[in-house]
């Protein structure tokens, strides 16, 4: 009976110590305090409620494009703020790419112990998260959801809406020097069209020491983070979500399908006036096919005759081409050419991979169905059924071999993105990409093609832009492109700040 009473009291002595001991290490953060003052809070509230403007000293509301809350001198003490930087950066930072962004992060800091990150940690999702979820009327759970991220020179994270389950309200915490627009790593704030897709960025703001700017997640919260374009600054900023319950969204818009047309009637002659001789040899076609078909992909290098594809580089760099902006940002951005004002010998070009002859010519490079000629593995069934002498139920329209295609250019910005509709309407399908203007263009400057498996990171093949070699992909319903973002260095260090390419795709 004594032990027991001293083991009892020895333990709590101890949990008493080590609860002491976290207390000690844990430094306390102090908020502005304007956070503080209840007619603030209810003035915030209102205004959000009612989508209105409102100011208060560092605190401000602006609900254009969407609402979205600025707080400056967010942390009440400088020393703690830079100690807390200081911490920050002492912390592994992993690097971070995909289609969506470029920069280097930090594990989860939810179980971090440093002094000033766990006080940090403590005042935003405790005092804090009260003081919001009063404002916004929601209760805000407890679910810690913090990193830190390092954005520096080219490093970007492009048009997205944050949108995922249980996130409700997202925040930034900006620990940079002294910062201007020029640097680049502003917040961008996207409008919406009708159809709920971000339409254009009509808000810019400038990171700056110790502010904090938070928004609700919502259908229409599309914002990036512009490219840094400072070779030595670095945006160095916390950032993470409160979690509760999500607000209501319409659904989710469906694209358009892009319309495909059968090929145009043209003969071999085509070939012969335009494509490397090698390539119309027999045999040697029997051996890309072979190759295709282990890899389902190959680069065809000096596919085009030499002075055919000189003259279309020199017409796609010199010509009036009446190029147009696509979008929406969340999906894409890149220029594409108006068809009806290529110059001649590029729509010519168009016409090739347009042409009947040129169906039949991928098909003997792929083994593919694209045309009538090809045959299939049906009709090799049809062939055994036939000698066996089993019966067939009459055998199904055979479908007709089609493509689409454009003309893109690629410049510092472009980029496209994997997205939810994409992966929705995949379907097999054989891409060919020819790119031109694209001499020595170096890998680092983005503009080059990836494909990945749906819902995965990892790269499964990427194709590099390179002048008169034509790549060829069959794609699965589970695999996925994008085109990676074009940076700063294509202006900075290249006399070629743009590079144009053929994109089809053909359906058997």
């Amino acid at each position: 009976m004594f032990s027991k009473k001293r083991e009892g009291a020895r333990d709590g002595s101890i949990k008493g110590k080590r609860k002491k001991k976290r207390d000690e290490c844990e430094a306390p953060a102090q908020l502005t305090s304007v956070l503080e003052d209840e007619e603030v809070k209810r003035t915030v509230r209102e205004a959000w409620r009612n989508k209105s403007h409102y100011k208060h000293g560092d605190l401000e509301l602006d609900c254009h494009p969407f609402p979205h809350c600025i707080i400056q001198n967010f942390l009440g003490s400088e020393s703690f703020t830079e100690n807390l930087q200081k911490e920050l950066l002492q912390l592994n930072f992993h690097e971070k790419s995909n289609d969506l962004y470029k920069f280097k992060q930090s594990d989860d800091l939810r179980k971090r112990t440093e002094p000033h990150i766990a006080g940090l940690r403590s005042a935003v999702f405790g005092i804090f998260r009260l003081w919001l979820g009063d404002v916004l009327g929601a209760e805000l759970g407890a679910t810690v959801d913090i990193s830190c991220a390092k954005y520096e020179y080219t490093d970007v994270l492009l048009c997205h809406d944050d949108e995922l389950e249980g996130r409700r309200v997202a925040f930034i915490l900006y620990l940079v020097p002294p910062w201007e627009s020029s640097d680049g790593g502003c917040l961008h704030l996207y409008s919406t069209d009708s159809n709920v897709q971000p339409l254009a960025m009509v808000k810019s703001l400038i990171p700056s020491w110790n502010t904090l700017v938070l928004f609700e997640v919502s259908p229409v919260s599309f914002h990036q983070v512009s490219e840094v374009l400072s070779r030595d600054k670095c945006r160095l900023s916390l950032s993470g979500w409160f979690h509760g319950p999500s607000l209501e969204r319409p659904p989710r818009y469906v694209e358009p399908q892009i319309p495909r047309s059968p090929h145009i009637p043209r003969d071999e002659t085509v070939l012969l006036e335009w494509i490397n001789p090698a390539y119309l040899d027999v045999s040697y076609q029997e051996q890309i096919q072979e190759e295709f078909e282990e890899s389902s992909e190959i680069q065809l290098k000096g596919f085009l005759k030499e002075d055919k594809f000189k003259e279309v580089n020199d017409a796609l760099r010199l010509s009036g081409i009446d190029w147009r902006r696509r979008g929406p940002a969340n999906k894409r951005c890149y220029d594409a050419a108006s068809l009806e004002t290529l110059p001649p010998v590029v729509k010519e070009l168009w016409e090739l991979l347009c042409a009947e002859s040129f169906f039949l010519l991928l098909s003997n490079f792929t083994g593919l169905r694209l045309h009538f000629l090809c045959p299939n593995d049906d009709d090799e069934e049809k062939d055994q059924d036939e000698t066996s002498g089993s019966s067939l139920s009459e055998p199904a329209e055979p479908s007709i071999p089609k493509c689409h295609g454009e003309l893109r250019r690629w410049s510092h910005g472009c980029y496209t993105l994997l997205h939810d509709g994409e992966a929705a309407q995949a379907e097999f399908a054989l891409d060919l990409l020819l790119p031109f203007c694209c001499a020595d263009w170096p890998p680092e400057f983005g503009g080059y093609t990836c494909y990945v498996a749906n819902g995965e990171d990892e790269e499964l093949l990427t194709v590099y832009p390179e002048e008169n070699s034509l790549a060829l992909v069959y794609r699965d319903k589970e695999t996925l492109r994008f085109v990676k973002h074009v940076n700063h260095k294509v202006a900075h260090d290249s006399a070629d700040t743009n590079f144009c390419d053929f994109s089809f795709v053909y359906y058997e």
